[in-house]
């Protein structure tokens, strides 16, 4: 199911409220130009605990262009900005 979004007043927020209860593929534009599409979520029981617990204590200052998710293939913290955002569907 591809997620109807007006990708240009798309927040930080919508995307994570949607990442939190939902796996989805991201299409997003990398910062070198290239497209990529990732398979990602902010759902718990997919991050690993020890992972779960760093990002919790991070004391690192929160960037609001970019949305730090759990890469589902790569098993690891990756992130995109959002306004490189071109389509979230869920899988």
């Amino acid at each position: 199911m591809t997620i109807d979004l007006d990708l240009k007043a798309i927040t930080r927020d919508a995307v994570a409220a949607i990442l939190s209860s939902e796996v989805a593929n991201v299409t997003f534009t990398k910062s070198d130009g290239s497209e990529r599409v990732m398979k990602c979520t902010l759902i718990d029981e997919y991050i690993p605990s020890t992972e779960l617990d760093l990002s919790r204590t991070s004391t690192r200052k929160v960037n609001e262009a970019v949305l730090p998710v759990w890469d589902i293939d790569k098993n690891a913290w990756r992130s995109f900005r959002i306004d490189s955002v071109k389509a979230i569907q869920v899988v």
